[in-house]
């Protein structure tokens, strides 16, 4: 019978009711390794003024990360402010064993902290459980596509079961993944956030479509983000901030919108906007 965390408290957590202006979070970079190549992801920069997902000044093992929480924890400035400890990489969490260690040491210490986790969904069926077990309650997952066509456009390839595939093949499968793990993550009674990368003339009229689907299968919001142009799409040109939000009035009638992203580094810690990386 799957436990629930539908009544375990979220209260606080800057991506959620509005909590952005005084709530912070720290973002532990304990999770190098990533199991898909996105066309959009590059994590061959690391400057202390850019704010982007995949980037941090260094890999912290869990016993680094949980000494920098019991640092943050105990500053007088940073320390009433965060409220959330989140591990969003600068690859996939759920394929590093690393992910799972961190959070079991933090829980053990600092157990009011929410645990938050950021993921591309392909291992999300497989880890689900044991995401549970460690009673973790808000979970982001990136979904680009529904269409494994217009996938195959955005993922070059993916390693899955020791095996890779690319391509539509591995897009399918991705998707699938995707779905299922946000449909259980529901039913474990997870806060559920929807990730999706606004590329355009590649996945615009995918957006309402996984709207609906998300919506349907028990995410809470959506956080449409535009485009940084860099590796495979280094030469696309990102969508303005009229387009953008137009796309999210749009959808706003199909699911709520998360409008306050900064696409955060992996070594943040503060408030959404005014956060550094990690010393």
């Amino acid at each position: 019978m799957a436990t629930s965390c539908k009544q375990k408290n979220i209260q606080g957590h800057p991506c959620f009711g509005g909590h952005h202006h005084k709530n912070g979070r720290m973002h532990l970079p304990v999770a190098p390794r990533c199991n898909i190549k996105c066309g959009y992801c590059s994590r061959k920069h690391d400057c202390a003024n850019e704010s982007r997902p995949g980037v941090t000044s260094r890999i912290l093992t869990p016993q680094e990360a949980l000494l920098k929480v019991r640092e943050v924890m105990s500053s007088e400035i940073l320390g009433p402010v965060v409220k959330v400890i989140g591990i969003a990489g600068p690859g996939d969490p759920l394929a590093n064993d690393e992910t799972f260690e961190t959070f079991r040491l933090i829980g053990g210490e600092f157990p009011h902290l929410i645990k938050c986790l950021s993921t591309n969904g392909l291992l999300l069926p497989a880890k689900i459980d044991l995401l549970n077990e460690i009673d973790l309650c808000s979970l982001t997952v990136t979904v680009n596509a529904l269409d494994p066509e217009v996938g195959a456009k955005i993922y070059s390839r993916i390693m899955y079961n020791g095996k890779q595939y690319r391509g539509a093949e591995a897009a399918a499968i991705l998707i699938s993944n995707q779905l299922e793990g946000i449909h259980r993550a529901a039913e474990y009674g997870m806060t559920i956030k929807v990730n999706t990368v606004l590329i355009p003339g590649v996945n615009e009229e995918q957006i309402p479509l996984i709207g609906q689907k998300i919506k349907a299968l028990g995410a809470s919001v959506m956080n449409i983000m535009p485009l940084i142009p860099q590796a495979d799409f280094a030469k696309i040109i990102p969508p303005s901030p009229e387009r953008l939000e137009e796309l999210r009035t749009a959808n706003e009638r199909i699911i709520g919108q998360f409008k306050h992203c900064r696409q955060c580094r992996a070594d943040a810690v503060g408030l959404i906007g005014q956060a550094a990386p990690q010393a």
